[in-house]
């Protein structure tokens, strides 16, 4: 497979080869719900914390090194380093506190297809989605869409990708669904075989639940789960990825990027366990499932999926959230150039990619 460049608007020009990384390729620092921090990371909280750089000396009276050089006062040294730790420790919990009240949303999923005009047809046709933009870049050889079922301003949506010449991806194994809920399970998958369209998975309860589900493939062979639910204000309410250590996982997402642990099912009878993380409930936001395989602790990515965006306040915040929680950031935080849109990227301990976008910019890009 050829090395692709990844065509999204506007983050494009970051990630120029489809390929992810395995998870044991990847070396994190210590995760931020552990007890130990760095002296590197001490020396970004203090000019982080709360946007103000405040030399640890001023915080502790000048008397930092008079202390320690006073080797018959070991009560006052130590009591000096435990208000230097005390200082730190209020510094990250800052950091990890505002990225649970950060105004966040999951903004839209990325992914290639080798047929964009197929794709919108079928998402169009038998999934009942809406053409929202679309945009062709011949000088960069690539074009992407973006559909859903409302404005990106206030809806997750999804963004296809072309890139020119390539007709297919490989989807790995470590991506797995897409989730749509629909009124009516029977019948769309009625409409998806009538329009010539894949089903996985004839409708039915889902095993150990009592949701009526089907599973359909688009032309690229994403597979999309249908849930059969009431009216809802978010139809595109899931993406599902496989993790190696679940856990891990729901304090990354809850540490790192200020997400809720909706729910937790496990399920020994089929060997899985799932964990619903997001920014608000099922039934009106989208959500990230995150699934763990008893004894599977590493997926191939393929190089069909990219990655999903997320709205922020203040990415320089983010990135440093990430950071602590042992995320890597693959894009250091800042503006775009020409555009000047404010992203930071980042991967999670599996490798999976996410790009926060500023809330701001993200409207001014629409617009």
């Amino acid at each position: 497979m050829p090395t692709l460049p990844m065509a999204t608007t506007p983050f494009r020009h970051l990630f120029p080869s489809p390929h992810f990384p395995s998870s044991s390729s990847l070396r994190f620092p210590p995760p931020c719900f552990t007890s130990s921090l760095s002296g590197s990371t001490s020396r970004r909280l203090a000019l982080f914390h709360l946007g103000t750089a405040i030399p640890q000396s001023q915080l502790l009276g000048g008397k930092i090194s008079k202390l320690f050089r006073d080797e018959g006062n070991i009560l006052e040294a130590a009591t000096a380093g435990n208000m230097a730790q005390a200082s730190t420790a209020i510094s990250e919990g800052n950091v990890l506190n505002w990225a649970k009240y950060d105004k966040r949303r999951m903004l839209h999923v990325v992914y290639r297809v080798a047929d964009l005009d197929k794709t919108i047809k079928f998402y169009i046709e038998c999934l009942g989605m809406k053409l929202l933009r679309r945009r062709d870049i011949p000088e960069e050889r690539y074009a992407n869409a973006f559909l859903g079922y409302g404005p990106e301003d206030s809806h997750f949506v999804v963004e296809l990708t072309y890139n020119y010449g390539v007709d297919k991806y490989d989807i790995g194994t470590g991506f797995g669904h897409f989730g749509i809920a629909v009124e009516d399970v029977a019948k769309t998958v009625d409409l998806v075989k009538a329009k010539g369209g894949k089903v996985t998975r004839e409708p039915g309860p889902v095993k150990g639940g009592k949701t009526v589900i089907a599973f359909v493939e688009d032309p690229d062979g994403y597979k999309f789960e249908l849930l059969e639910r009431g009216p809802t204000p978010e139809p595109l309410c899931q993406v599902m990825l496989r993790v190696g250590d679940l856990d891990r996982s729901i304090k990354f997402y809850e540490k790192a990027f200020g997400m809720e642990l909706l729910r937790k099912r496990d399920n020994p009878e089929y060997k899985y366990t799932i964990a619903m993380m997001g920014y608000g409930p099922e039934d009106k936001s989208a959500v990230l499932e995150l699934t763990y395989n008893y004894g599977v602790t590493e997926y191939d990515k393929g190089n069909g999926y990219a990655q999903i965006a997320i709205g922020t306040d203040d990415v320089y915040k983010t990135a440093e959230a990430i950071r602590l929680c042992g995320g890597k950031i693959t894009r250091e935080p800042g503006p775009l150039p020409v555009i000047n849109t404010k992203i930071t990227a980042c991967l999670d301990p599996d490798g999976w990619k996410s790009v926060f976008v500023d809330n701001v910019d993200f409207l001014k890009e629409l617009e």
